[in-house]
């Protein structure tokens, strides 16, 4: 089980985005990196190509951040905590926030 999945908000720890705070539009790599939208942007020079009506200039692209870098936002402290894994009684398995003991999943 991942601990972050498609669709959680996330904030930067470490990096040129640190203290952002984006949501989670895919997860590559089983979970060893993430697309985040507004998350580490780069600027791809591109050429124009005629056959397919595309005009050359400068694209804004998302690359994949690596998961270390970032942390499970948390609306209760209002700033990223750790995620664990824990197993409830019915079986279900579920994350909760170390910092909290609120389980994320419901």
């Amino acid at each position: 089980m991942n601990k972050i999945k498609k669709g959680d908000e996330i904030v930067v720890i470490t990096g040129k985005d640190k203290g952002k705070r984006g949501t989670v539009n895919a997860v590559l790599q089983k979970g060893a990196a993430l697309l985040v939208e507004g998350i580490n942007l780069v600027k791809k020079h591109t050429k124009a190509n005629p056959n397919t009506n595309d005009r050359g200039g400068i694209v804004l692209k998302t690359l994949p951040i690596e998961a270390s870098n970032v942390m499970l936002y948390n609306p209760a402290t209002q700033k990223g905590s750790r995620v664990g894994i824990r197993i409830l009684e019915d079986g279900r398995k579920v994350r909760y926030f170390k910092s909290t003991n609120e389980v994320v999943d419901v």
